[in-house]
């Protein structure tokens, strides 16, 4: 679109060039040499995007005109361009999100300790699943944190109040804490954020969380923000993706794991097309099977 709207403005200045001129050739002779014409038009272009110069007639106040229009465009469109490529390159979001957030019992969560801890409960948990979707960036020392915000009515004048609240996750060995930290980063490999309820959720939506009781809240949205630092560069990636708790954004069921096989690419692994969907019931309709207490 870039490159069309400089063509165009190339021919037009091509044109106003060629009518202001000072000839001895006659309009329809100046207009008709089609050699000259795109000439003339290749020459503006290329002082358009800064690769070249438009000389004018030191007499003639339209050619002044165009050529510092044409200059002034020169000067600009390099830059403009260089940060559309810079902000296209930047804004490539580092990592791949599960469409949806899943909601199963808190017994399903992959940790041994935390699971059994639960066996006899039907307190929910939350899983925030993904993945890092470059070949060549290596990312390292990745941390994730989730918050919740919400609004509600002002006890003064019933005005809406924004409120946000830190949520605790499970940490690497299971227990809560305020961030889950990865190592390693390997491309394409599967990373999930568990945060606990604490509440039972038969239905969606949920309207407990950690405490918080959110049957008077509207707006209700889930955040997890993640940030990593890159091999080599020594850059911070970050990236975050929000959940609406109105707008389908969760879903009841455990999400489809997947299984690591080191001897095929991670995109062969098993379980690895059925993503962002969720496990099917078992033979007797049930889920997961709960831990041994």
């Amino acid at each position: 679109m870039t490159l069309g709207a400089l063509a165009g403005l190339s021919a037009v200045v091509a044109a106003v060039w060629t009518l202001t001129e000072d000839s001895p050739r006659s309009l329809g002779e100046r207009f008709t040499d089609g050699e000259r014409l795109v000439g003339l038009v290749l020459t503006v272009l290329r002082a358009c995007v800064g690769t070249g110069n438009l000389e004018p007639e030191q007499d003639s106040s339209w050619h002044q005109v165009l050529a510092t229009l044409v200059s002034i465009t020169g000067s600009l469109v390099p830059a403009v361009l260089l940060g559309v490529v810079l902000i296209k390159l930047f804004a490539l979001r580092p990592f791949v999100w599960r469409q949806r957030a899943s909601i199963s019992h808190a017994w399903t969560a992959d940790f041994p300790g935390y699971a059994r801890l639960h066996t006899a409960s039907d307190d929910a948990i939350i899983a925030v699943r993904f993945y890092s979707r470059f070949d060549n960036l290596s990312v390292v020392d990745l941390r994730a944190r989730a918050h919740l915000r919400y609004l509600e009515r002002s006890p003064h004048d019933g005005s809406l109040v924004i409120y946000k609240q830190w949520l605790k996750v499970l940490d690497a060995k299971g227990d809560l804490a305020d961030e889950r930290s990865w190592l390693a980063v390997e491309r394409g490999a599967p990373f999930t954020v568990w945060i606990p309820l604490e509440a039972p959720v038969p239905e969606l939506p949920f309207r407990r969380i950690q405490g918080k009781d959110l049957s008077q809240s509207h707006g209700v949205k889930l955040l997890v923000r993640v940030t990593a630092r890159t091999v080599g560069l020594g850059t911070e990636v970050a990236d975050e993706r929000w959940f609406d708790l109105e707008a389908g954004d969760f879903e009841l069921g455990r999400f489809v794991p997947l299984e690591p096989d080191l001897g095929v690419d991670v995109w062969q692994w098993r379980g690895w097309r059925d993503f962002d969907e969720l496990m099917e019931p078992g033979p007797n309709g049930d889920g997961p099977t709960r831990p041994a207490s």
